[in-house]
């Protein structure tokens, strides 16, 4: 096993410097869309011969898909899954080698149920493992839907609004959105659920993506016990400007100077990112390290970082033609040189890879409420407007996920599901939840009865002046 983990290491050390190298030369664009043209002319034929296929095999829903790690590769492009419960052994943060998939989903569920979330103490309050804020009395947050949403509707006191069963057509284990915890516990060793027809391919890299969001958002429960105390705190040292970053050599102040604008840099240069945002979990920049709980907890009480970390983000935001405008909510905004810079975006997808690892590092240093103003604004450009279509399924798939609080990701998901074209091809939320958000409401119906009411008040008096004008002509 070791000598199969080593050999492991070297060939992905030496993929991955091949393909930093690949990206920066000349061949990378007529590549790029080669590649891009194979992808739809694979999805054009898979379209087609899905349904098939779906109709002579039964289709069996698997859990031991995907990965807990970042994706190497383009979301876009790839579908990520082991293909044996030996190789998910080996790879890197998955701890789980059990040898039926039941089992290890179980075992997976029952460990992010029972895992709690490091508490970090801020001026702002603590964060519960779901991340969601907590009063500063210590009061846990609500998990099961008894207050009302951000876009106000109101859940039933026991969250009966937001109970599926894993039988639904597009009910996905690893996303806590829409469960309680007596309900997840109750219903976690069930593996089957109905084939999703034509939508199969879709939803399968949807789990794929939640396995690994589900696992960032509980704070990586199968590193806790595997993660040793270090003095050594790299990542730290470089946000207080005490170290330089590796290989690039630069110091935090430094990138914010002179790297500002510098759009070609950002582009092209990969082993940047790593240093900006760091996560608990191993980007492609192996000379960078993960964070650590302690990095993590000091960098939460030291203004100095997080005040570099905002610059940070900045920095990035303006490589992709959006502005931070209110500090305070975290809004965000097109800036004036939007169209050059989502044309960049739409073209060099893997910056879908950056923005999670940019949202996932926000919600874990001290900046969470910044994330669900970010997603807003790329479902509204992707959904609404249609300016970034390239980049829509990374925004369903990873950066929606990416958000800690649940109530902000169950309104996410509702804004996207009213603005996607064919909703019945929306995979990202159990379809109870879609039909519940299909049902005219309450106060709408209403609207409704009054326009009615209105109309018929209005055709009566109309009805009353065309009687009157009658009578006139008649007596004249």
């Amino acid at each position: 096993m070791k000598v199969v983990s080593v050999l492991y290491r070297l060939t992905r050390r030496l993929f991955l410097r091949s393909m930093a190298w690949f990206s920066n030369n000349r061949l990378y664009p007529a590549v790029e869309w080669l590649w891009r043209a194979l992808g739809l002319f694979w999805h054009c034929m898979e379209s087609m011969f899905s349904p098939i296929v779906y109709a002579f095999v039964p289709v069996r829903w698997r859990k031991d898909h995907g990965s807990q790690v970042e994706p190497e590769i383009n979301p876009e492009v790839k579908l990520i899954v082991s293909s044996s419960p030996k190789e998910d052994e080996e790879s890197r943060g998955e701890g789980q080698p059990e040898t039926t998939a039941e089992k290890r989903a179980a075992d997976c569920n029952q460990e992010l149920a029972c895992s709690k979330r490091q508490r970090f103490d801020k001026n702002e309050g603590e964060f519960d493992e779901d991340g969601e804020q907590c009063a500063e009395d210590g009061e846990q947050c609500d998990e099961d839907g008894e207050q009302c949403d951000e876009d106000g509707e109101q859940c039933a006191e026991d969250g009966e609004e937001y109970r599926v069963e894993t039988t639904d057509e597009f009910y996905c284990g690893y996303d806590s959105t829409w469960e309680t915890e007596e309900h997840h516990e109750s219903t976690s060793l069930r593996t089957w659920r109905p084939a999703a027809s034509k939508h199969q391919y879709k939803f399968n890299r949807f789990e794929n993506a939640a396995r690994d969001m589900q696992n960032y958002r509980h704070d990586y429960p199968s590193q806790t016990r595997n993660n040793p105390i270090s003095d050594d705190q790299p990542n730290l040292k470089f946000y207080l400007g005490q170290t330089r970053s590796v290989p690039d050599d630069v110091y935090i102040h430094e990138f914010h100077k002179e790297w500002h604008r510098q759009y070609d840099s950002l582009e092209k240069v990969h082993s940047y990112i790593q240093w900006l945002f760091p996560l608990q979990e191993p980007g492609m920049n192996y000379q960078a390290s993960p964070l650590t709980k302690e990095e993590i907890r000091e960098f939460l009480q030291n203004d100095t970082a997080k005040a570099n970390l905002l610059k940070s983000y900045k920095l990035m935001l303006d490589f992709y033609g959006i502005q931070l405008w209110d500090e305070k909510t975290g809004e965000v905004k097109r800036a004036s040189h939007w169209r050059d810079r989502f044309h960049n975006l739409n073209r060099h997808t893997h910056n879908n890879l950056r923005i999670t690892r940019i949202l996932k590092s926000l919600g874990t240093l001290g900046y969470p409420h910044y994330q669900a103003p970010l997603v807003h604004f790329f479902l509204e450009e992707t959904l609404g407007f249609g300016e970034l279509p390239n980049i829509k399924e990374s925004v369903l798939n990873y950066f929606v996920f990416a958000v800690r609080n649940k109530r902000q990701r169950r309104s996410l998901i509702k804004f996207a599901y009213l603005k996607y074209d064919c909703k019945d091809e929306f995979v990202w939320c159990p379809k109870k939840i879609q039909m519940i958000w299909s049902r005219p409401s309450v106060s709408e119906h209403q609207q409704g009865m009054k326009g009615k009411e209105d109309a018929s008040e209005l055709d009566l008096n109309q009805l009353s002046l065309d009687n009157t004008d009658e009578t006139k002509d008649e007596a004249n």
